[in-house]
């Protein structure tokens, strides 16, 4: 018989389906009651006859690109927490600030990592940051549900890390792709052992094709999970090729961008998500992803429904190395340098890592006096990444809008 991380990931689809369905509306009235933005939003609203999809798809949409204007006007967490203390305040790029609160496997990460393989005694080198950005205190806490013993490691640092990779030896990896790669390069260049790694779960970027069968090579069992800083586990991947699971105790929509009504099954739509998390109850939360439900069930025996992962962007907000770039940061560096007349930010892929250029427009006379090197600084000062720079003609971006150019 299969093994699951918890028992209601083999229910009856129905049963799941009547269970979340029962519990909507004492949730929605939770929110409402407890959280001043939702009490506006579901304002008028009878939350007693919210007990379907099709009701629950009447409701308003609050997508994540607004929270860095809501959140400005009523801080911390513009009114969508209960009036008490957060564990712990996250500040992620944009700014958009994410609660935590106490509670074991709070971001309910740990089937993501039972379904990758993970269990008790396992040892966890964990290499997502745990400075502001909540990415690595989420793989922390799914790690250890599941019994396993976490390096902190955080990103960056690429020797030291291996150095810890030889002396301790763990058996697992959790964090981006690319890092997982940079190691593994780096190991072979320089003689260092990383063979006690045999499994990983990576999130915050792509899993490509290349990567994937690199991986494979090097026998690391890879799976990904499909995590945001404001929902925790969205899907999980159970079986490679499969598609994403969708986590228990959530409800995913597909919905139409810039619309409320869900897309039939296998078409394209923006994921929007309703958490029964009481610390953080988002209620139909548009995250800006695209992605599509895939017919049937899984292989591996969960009956939840799954999505085909990540299909790109219903906005210009785009993820770089784990972390969102938004148009309202990349307008904020061309501020800061009066002789920048347009810019556009292009994210391209090289050799398995993202990489960010930002075109400015300047013209001859204020050419001589930009200091490419501050423009540098101001890039990772709003991002808390590093981006290339390149001056460029004016006219010679397009009049069309975009700001953020995603080439990958």
């Amino acid at each position: 018989m299969a093994e699951y991380f918890k028992p209601q990931e083999a229910i009856a689809p129905a049963e799941r389906e009547q269970q979340l369905m029962a519990a909507l509306p004492e949730q929605l009235g939770y929110a409402s009651r407890h959280c001043d933005y939702f009490a506006h939003l579901l304002e008028g609203v009878d939350l007693t006859q919210i007990n379907s999809r099709e009701a629950l798809a009447t409701l308003p949409i609050t997508r994540k690109a607004d929270l860095i204007r809501l959140q400005a006007e009523q801080p911390p967490f513009a009114g969508m927490t209960p009036d008490r203390p957060s564990g712990r305040i996250f500040q992620s790029p944009g700014p958009i600030l994410d609660p935590e609160c106490d509670g074991h496997d709070w971001w309910r990460m740990g089937q993501a990592f039972f379904a990758a393989g993970f269990r008790p005694g396992d040892i966890v080198q964990n290499c997502l940051a745990y400075h502001l950005t909540p990415g690595g205190f989420i793989m922390d806490s799914g790690a250890k549900a599941c019994g396993c013993t976490v390096i902190p490691a955080g990103p960056g640092q690429t020797e030291m890390q291996l150095a810890l990779i030889g002396s301790i030896k763990p058996n697992g990896y959790c964090g981006t792709p690319s890092f997982l790669n940079i190691l593994l390069e780096k190991g072979r260049e320089q003689g260092m052992d990383t063979s006690s790694i045999t499994k990983a779960l990576v999130s915050g970027e792509a899993l490509t094709p290349s990567l994937k069968a690199s991986f494979e090579a090097a026998d690391i069992d890879v799976k990904q999970a499909y995590v945001t800083a404001d929902l925790g586990l969205i899907a999980f991947e159970s079986v490679s090729g499969e598609g994403l699971v969708v986590a228990e105790e959530i409800i995913v929509e597909i919905v139409r961008p810039g619309t409320l009504t869900p897309v039939p099954e296998g078409e394209v739509g923006e994921v929007v998500v309703t958490s029964f998390n009481r610390d953080y109850p988002l209620v139909r939360f548009a995250i800006g992803d695209l992605s599509a439900i895939m017919p049937g069930a899984s292989p591996c025996g969960r009956s939840n429904m799954r999505i085909k992962g990540w299909l790109g962007r219903a906005d210009q907000t785009t993820k770089v190395k784990g972390l969102f770039v938004h148009p309202e940061q990349v307008e904020r560096v061309r501020a800061r340098h009066p002789g920048i007349a347009k810019v556009r930010l292009v994210v391209t892929r090289q050799q398995e890592n993202d990489v960010m250029r930002l075109l400015c427009e300047v013209d001859e006379t204020t050419r001589p006096q930009l200091d490419i090197a501050a423009v540098q600084a101001s890039i990772r000062a709003e991002t808390q990444l590093s981006g290339e720079v390149a001056l460029v003609a004016p006219g010679a971006l397009a009049d069309d809008g975009v700001v953020i150019e995603d080439q990958r």
